[in-house]
């Protein structure tokens, strides 16, 4: 199985060998509902997320295609609630209980933050730096691999709070990223 994280020679369409910049408009697609919608450096869409229903537990990441990539599920659990996210592999109905990819839950270090734990046990974090929507993902070594904050025009304007900046590393999983990017807006609200 493909490493969704950090990992030298993977090839994926979901990876590349250098560093991407995406933009995430904090919008649907679609007209009044909520979610986001990623266009690579080029323009191009290449995911979306459409929420029609924002008190629904589960929300799809989908490429451009409408092809269903991932699925997030929130449990509630006491006060504060988590996240999991299943990998869309096709073969099982939705009534089946499948093993979570990555589960996303609330930090017990740092308020405000929170674990991102992949299914082989690795930990990341997404540390949260100002109350609006800026953020990175890091890796257990404090490695970053993946920053999100305000859009700006090339004269420095920020472009409004729903437009954002997503920069990924080389050999991550953008797709991921950008679940785990969905997964914060659950959290904040937004989408």
């Amino acid at each position: 199985m493909a490493r969704v994280f950090p990992q030298a020679g993977v090839s994926s369409p979901y990876m590349s060998t250098e560093r991407e910049t995406f933009t995430v408009w904090m919008k649907s697609l679609v007209y009044q509902t909520n979610g986001l919608t990623v266009y690579n450096s080029n323009g191009e869409i290449t995911y979306r997320v459409e929420n029609y229903d924002k008190s629904s537990n589960e929300v799809h990441i989908m490429d451009l295609h409408g092809n269903i990539l991932f699925t997030i599920r929130k449990k509630k659990l006491w006060l504060f609630g988590s996240w999991y996210v299943y990998r869309e592999c096709g073969t099982l109905s939705s009534t089946e209980e499948v093993k979570p990819f990555v589960k996303i839950k609330r930090s017990c270090i740092r308020d405000g933050d929170w674990e991102v734990r992949d299914e082989t046990n690795e930990v990341f974090w997404i540390l949260r730096f100002d109350p609006k929507f800026a953020f990175q993902i890091i890796d257990v070594h404090g490695n970053i691999i993946a920053k999100v904050k305000p859009k700006q025009s090339s004269n420095g304007v920020i472009l409004g709070e729903d437009v954002l900046s997503l920069e990924v590393k080389p050999r991550i999983d953008h797709s991921l990223v950008v679940t785990l990017v969905t997964v914060y807006g659950l959290i904040k609200g937004i989408v």
